[in-house]
């Protein structure tokens, strides 16, 4: 699988002769499953076109900061939010200086700016330009700030010189980004994610189910590959494709969940307990059809087996992170939640709201452990679950220590 997949990737481009080769790498990031939208600067324009990155991209070029149409609703944060890593494939001398300094008077400067994810630049200019005071001070400037310096290679320069200022091939580049998302926090680790919801039987054909789309665990599970992890993923009826690399066991209903799960945890490191279990099914499940004849129907329900607070009650139970979703009180009851069940840490969000939860692609999560907490604002659950993998790895990791 590559790291790429699924990733949103916004390349900007400054001027210089070197921009051709944005081409070839929009084309090699879309390949590789990322999707790419492409900022240029006016000098950009002057060496490739708008169009021709429009057409391998699949989406409109921005090229302005005061757009009229496109910033009616603050577009340029928009997309500063949207990117999962950016990338300035060529960054001019002027460019690289400018973000050193803070300048924001374009639109790529002022998206660099504003976004809070990864910032990579792949400088290309003359020999010269490359290792004179001022442009060696800038960029160690940005890599103190944690901006990322891809290259530049020595050789052949377009000026007819020869020394460092190549912009890397789009290949290398291709690599060194994806590297950003192939964290290694969990390499050496087994981790097991449920997801999805359960479907607990009425009769032949209906059955008691809830709204979980299993796109949250899914992510977490993607995210444990990425970061080296052996996942398990035991999943409930989705509409989604199984992650690569990992190992899907696909059950129905809860007590199927339960098994498959208890079976596999005590193999396990880390258990991610994202799925929306049914708390109750049908105590009698009926074999045929049930005939619509009476006005009323009255259905009795059993609980479930409880699948978090088992697998944390283990003799050797891994560390083990719960969800909550609620519609009130999210923290009283995620904080009781975790206590209860002796959880090592626990996700809490909000459902039944227009802006994350269940059916969304969009999330946010307040995570909570023992003695502190953190907050993952509004993200693609994508993102989030990558974010959320980090802080299970750190905390996992700081348990593990010896003390």
């Amino acid at each position: 699988m590559s790291s790429l997949a699924n990733k949103c990737i916004l390349l900007g481009i400054t001027g210089g002769i070197a921009a051709y080769k944005s081409a070839e790498l929009v084309r090699g990031l879309r390949t590789a499953g990322a999707t790419v939208r492409v900022v240029m600067t006016e000098a950009a324009t002057r060496f490739i076109t708008p169009l021709t990155l429009q057409a391998l991209s699949g989406h409109p070029v921005r090229t302005a900061l005061l757009d009229p149409a496109a910033e009616a609703a603050m577009d340029h944060i928009e997309l500063a939010r949207w990117a999962d890593a950016v990338l300035v494939a060529p960054a001019s001398a002027n460019f690289i200086a400018k973000l050193a300094h803070g300048h924001a008077d374009d639109l790529l400067s002022t998206l660099c700016l504003a976004s809070t994810a990864p910032c990579a630049l792949a400088p290309a200019m003359n020999h010269v330009m490359w290792t004179n005071a001022a442009t060696v001070a800038n960029v160690q400037l940005l890599r103190a700030r944690g901006v990322h310096i891809y290259g530049p290679a020595a050789g052949d320069l377009a000026c007819g010189e020869s020394g460092p200022g190549r912009l890397l091939e789009p290949a290398q580049l291709q690599q060194q980004l994806g590297a950003l998302f192939a964290t290694g926090s969990l390499s050496g680790t087994r981790v097991l994610v449920s997801a999805g919801p359960t479907r607990e039987a009425i009769d032949a054909v209906r059955f008691i189910s809830n709204r979980s789309s299993g796109k949250m665990g899914y992510a977490v599970a993607t995210a444990a590959v990425e970061a080296g992890a052996q996942v398990t993923l035991v999943s409930g009826p989705v509409a989604l494709a199984a992650p690569a690399h990992v190992q899907r066991i696909t059950v129905q209903n809860a007590q199927a969940m339960y098994d498959a799960v208890l079976a596999a945890a005590p193999a396990c490191d880390i258990f991610v307990a994202a799925a929306a279990v049914a708390d109750y099914r049908p105590a009698v499940v009926q074999t045929d059809k049930l005939k619509k004849t009476a006005a009323e129907l009255t259905l009795v329900l059993q609980r479930t087996p409880d699948i978090l607070a088992s697998v944390a009650a283990l003799p050797l139970a891994p560390f083990t992170v719960g969800f909550a979703a609620e519609t009130e009180e999210l923290i009283a009851r995620a904080q009781a939640k975790r206590a209860a069940k002796a959880l090592d840490m626990i996700a809490a969000n909000w459902v039944g709201r227009p802006d994350g939860g269940f059916d969304s692609d969009d999330n946010a999560l307040q995570v909570f452990w023992a003695d502190g907490g953190v907050e993952l604002a509004l993200a693609s659950k994508e993102r989030l679950a990558r974010e959320l993998v980090a802080v299970i790895a750190a905390r996992y990791r700081l348990k593990r220590a010896p003390h």
